[in-house]
């Protein structure tokens, strides 16, 4: 049974832990809450997180609501606090600040109440005690103003907190859906309506959920297969490209078998199903997509990490700060009097040490990031990849569509004697007109390309597996095909005569030797997976520079490649462009789509390429590596501001000053909030420059290339 475990180092020793799918903390594994779906475990830190989980659609739902009711009350709340005095003004900000505190921030409680029970901290954790502390004390303070002299509310505090906090979470959860629509979208390329046949060879059109084992099933030429089965009578080329990537038909006849979700191009064929419903190859390829997406076991967020730390040194420092204060100054001033000054300290040292900026650190790079990535046709669909494109050191490239050109083109063209090249062009590219082969489509594309007149055929008939035949004019037209090292060859007759050649190829992309070049410059280790033929595969690895190549593999086992090179210790991009990539680009640490990719790849995808260039990985892992460093960055100084004031929130400097320093605590947390807040947004602005200049000298080793 699979669970995703992680190394958690732990007093010393190295102790093995589950971990929660959704956010990647550790979970113990005796946690309570755990699914299991299709014998795979799954633990989880929370029930957000398991509710996130299980229905992505409707907890995004959920974290809209909340975030939405944060931030209508929150901006008053920060209106009435520093712009307007009145009275009864705190009894105001109480009612709004309520809403926030216990719906909007719900989640974070419950997350709090898990990482309480699992012994760990996590930010929810850190979140929960700062903003309870925060608007309980204003709570106490509001209704009972004289009980501590002198004190503030810190309502804003708290509003604030929850909806920077939540925002961030809401940009994260959006994320969680992609994976549920790339999958329905595979689903929805199976037929509704299958053509079932009876024993006595009649057609009835049935729903294909009602198809079984055993049932024989008509395809047409141009319908996709319904359900997996066996040829039984018919010749026709398939397009299989759904399942190996590779656009090149595949001849099926008697005996051989058929996949769901692949389509049939020219001839009629009988199958007997063989498995349907659940067990077809779509079904497999559907929940392998969700099981990938779901159970990737992923980094744990910047902030939890810090938060596991920070935590038990904020709650040390205010149960310190307080039981000093309340058992030194019990005999000055009495129980009642040492208490106060006592909880004083506790708040103090909580509140001001609760990660308002760190709630910053986060979006606001990731905004910088995404405006940059935009701008160089880089769609970042989830944020929390970059955290991960950080750490990648390994890069997988499907080969067609991705390496190469997605379809073929004429590479060479010959004539023989008697023949101009229009006459023969337009005959051929005029049979070629009435196929769906990949091949035909780039015969047409050539002819046009060389101005062909168009032509109207006749008779045409396509023999699957060999080529093509019509009648152009007066004259009888023959395309054969044949496969040969490096493409396709294709001969051209005209009344049984021959008269040209053809050889087809998949062209390198533009960019392809240049981007593994800089890829293995800036240190990362790059392969290539395909379902092509070795022999083509190592052709095409050999032209840009790829030592390590998997040829002949099908989806799931792109999938299985990605994962064994996980668990050698890489952090692993897959780059690709087909539905036969969707489980892989879910599999990897990073899924990279290009542009003019499958819709499915796109949705599966945590990066878009959209001009489809792929310099633009190395571009994704630049700013993936400079944003990351610029969000700790902002945390280090979110965390010092915290802490350089929580020692003054302890009573530091109360012999300088005296107890009095309390009545002034509110407002130098308030600073600390602010400039810490103002040093985040000042340092994410720088980068933008960062990445640009690291962007501008990976190009400006690519032109030194060129020009050498």
């Amino acid at each position: 049974m699979f669970v995703p475990w992680k190394m958690m180092l732990m007093f010393g020793g190295v102790i093995l832990m589950p971990t929660d799918p959704v956010c990647g903390m550790f979970v113990p594994d005796a946690s309570n809450l755990v699914s299991e779906i299709d014998g795979q475990k799954f633990y989880f830190c929370s029930t957000t997180c398991q509710a996130t989980y299980s229905a992505p659609e409707a907890q995004v739902r959920k974290l809209k609501n909340r975030l939405i009711v944060g931030w209508i009350l929150a901006i008053p709340v920060l209106l009435l606090t520093y712009a307007f005095s009145f009275a009864y003004k705190d009894y105001l900000l109480l009612i709004l600040a309520m809403p926030v505190q216990f719906y909007s921030g719900l989640g974070f409680y419950d997350g709090a109440y898990h990482a309480l029970r699992s012994r760990t901290g996590n930010m929810d954790l850190l979140v929960a005690l700062g903003t309870s502390s925060a608007f309980f004390f204003s709570l106490f303070v509001t209704v009972y103003p004289d009980a501590i002299p002198s004190s503030s509310v810190y309502f804003d505090t708290s509003v604030f907190i929850v909806t920077l906090i939540l925002t961030g979470n809401y940009i994260e959860n959006i994320m969680k859906t992609r994976a549920n629509r790339a999958a329905g979208k595979l689903i929805d390329l199976i037929p509704g309506k299958t053509h079932l046949l009876d024993l006595n060879g009649s057609i009835t059109d049935v729903d294909t959920d009602k198809i079984r084992p055993g049932d024989m099933v008509l395809v047409k030429p141009g319908e996709v297969f319904p359900v997996d089965g066996a040829v039984t009578e018919g010749t026709s080329d398939v397009d299989e490209s759904m399942l190996t990537g590779e656009q090149s038909p595949v001849l099926k006849e008697e005996g051989k078998n058929v996949s769901s979700g692949t389509s049939n191009l020219n001839g009629t064929l009988k199958i007997r199903a063989t498995r349907t419903g659940h067990d077809s190859t779509v079904s497999q390829i559907f929940e392998s997509i969700q099981r990938a997406a779901s159970g990737r076991v992923k980094i744990q967020r910047i902030a939890d990490v810090f938060s596991s730390v920070f935590v038990p040194i904020v709650l040390a420092s205010a149960a310190a700060a307080g039981l000093f204060w309340y058992f030194y100054l019990s005999s000055a001033l009495g129980s009642g009097g040492a208490f106060v000054i006592a909880l004083l300290a506790f708040v103090s040292v909580v509140v001001i040490a609760c990660p308002c900026a760190i709630g910053l650190a986060t979006p606001l790079s990731l905004l910088i990031s995404s405006t940059v990535s935009s701008e160089k046709g880089i769609v970042v669909k989830n944020p929390s990849a970059l955290d991960r494109l950080s750490k990648a050191n390994r890069v997988i490239f499907d080969k067609t569509g991705t390496i190469t050109d997605p379809d073929p083109w004429v590479m060479s063209f010959n004539l023989f004697d008697g023949y101009t090249e229009s006459y023969v062009l337009e005959r051929a590219a005029a049979v070629e007109s009435a196929s769906n082969h990949p091949v035909a489509r780039a015969i047409v594309r050539y002819a046009l390309g060389k101005s062909a007149k168009t032509a109207t055929p006749s008779g045409v008939s396509e023999i699957p597996g060999r080529g093509i035949t019509g009648t152009v004019g007066t004259d009888r037209i023959e395309v054969s095909r044949s496969s040969v090292r490096g493409g396709s060859a294709v001969e051209i007759s005209i009344n049984g005569k021959p008269a040209g050649t053809m050889l087809l190829a998949y062209n390198l992309r533009k960019g392809a030797v240049r981007t593994i070049r800089t890829l293995h410059d800036i240190g990362l280790k790059v392969s290539m997976v395909t379902g092509d033929s070795a022999e083509e595969a190592a052709r095409i690895a050999g032209l840009v520079g790829i030592d390590e190549v998997h040829a002949e593999v099908r989806p799931d086992q792109k999938a299985e490649i990605v994962r064994t090179y996980q668990e050698k210790g890489d952090y692993v991009i897959f780059v690709g462009d087909g539905i036969n990539d969707t489980v892989a680009l879910e599999t990897s640490d990073v899924g990279i789509a290009m542009g003019s990719g499958s819709d499915i790849a796109k949705e599966s995808g945590d990066v878009i390429l959209l001009n489809s260039d792929i310099i633009n990985v190395v571009y994704a892992k630049i700013i993936g590596n400079r944003t990351i460093s610029k969000v700790k960055q902002n945390i280090g100084w979110a965390a010092g501001y915290n802490s350089a004031l929580i020692p003054i929130a302890g009573g530091i400097l109360v012999p300088l000053f005296g107890l009095g320093i309390y009545s002034f605590l509110p407002i130098l947390a308030a600073l600390a909030m602010g400039f810490s807040s103002v040093t985040v947004v000042v340092n994410s602005l720088f980068l933008r420059p960062r990445i640009a200049r690291s962007i501008a000298e990976v190009g400006k080793t690519v032109a030194s290339e060129k020009i050498a």
